[in-house]
């Protein structure tokens, strides 16, 4: 398996011949918390000349969204509260983030089912799923998905995983494109032992050593490169 490829047999989870090892292979989208919208698609639109779009409402999760192409099957997603729900479901933390900042990432799993037999048998028992999330977009079109959430994701360095329903547009399809996701890292003190710990979840990819633990991406746009960090 060569470095950004994701661990489980039979070769499916493989990188592509062609894929940059600077991005894990299967890496569906990115994710930027911050606790106001607008302010969050201002900071993409001034780092990289793209204006994001607005995404939708994820209902009884308390969160709204923006979209922006990176690619093939990749993109990057803003998320802050909805001021129309009280309760924040994933991400509570976005509530005091006046900064944008990288708060996740997810990937995409060839069969999440047989993705959640996998961990079972890695002994990966605490997490949540398959699970069913939807979200309508602003032109009323519903996008239907399934995820599987650890428990522990070590505050955004693991990732989730995402399988789209086979009637939904993915959404680097239809968000504003332009860009690209040129570099994503994973930064911990003990580099080891996350890199184990991704291993068991089915990832494999490296991870650098730093005194500061977190997440960083590179996103390049007509007006130039927009760097990000957790």
């Amino acid at each position: 398996m060569t470095a950004g490829a994701l661990a489980f047999p039979c070769g499916t989870w493989a990188a592509n011949a062609e894929e940059d090892d600077d991005v894990p292979a299967l890496l569906d989208h990115i994710i930027l918390g911050c606790n106001d919208l607008d302010k969050g698609i201002e900071f993409v639109h001034e780092g990289t000349g793209v204006l994001p779009a607005m995404g939708g409402v994820h209902p009884g999760r308390g969160t709204r969204n923006a979209l922006l192409s990176l690619g093939e099957r990749r993109y990057l997603e803003i998320i802050a509260p909805d001021p129309a729900q009280t309760e924040i479901v994933h991400f509570p933390q976005i509530r005091s983030m006046t900064d944008p900042r990288l708060i996740g990432w997810a990937v995409h799993p060839p069969d999440i089912a047989a993705l959640a037999m996998r961990l079972r048998e890695n002994k990966v028992e605490e997490f949540t799923g398959p699970s069913d999330g939807s979200r309508k977009r602003p032109d009323g079109q519903v996008l239907n998905w399934k995820t599987i959430n650890l428990a522990d994701d070590r505050h955004g360095l693991l990732p989730f995983f995402i399988e789209w329903s086979a009637d939904s547009v993915h959404p680097s399809k239809d968000a504003p494109a332009k860009c690209t996701l040129d570099y994503f890292e994973i930064l911990s003190a003990d580099p080891q032992e996350l890199a184990s710990t991704l291993k068991r979840i089915g990832i494999d990819f490296p991870v650098q050593r730093s005194d500061k633990t977190r997440l960083r991406a590179v996103i390049s746009g007509p007006k130039g490169e927009l760097r990000l960090t957790s």
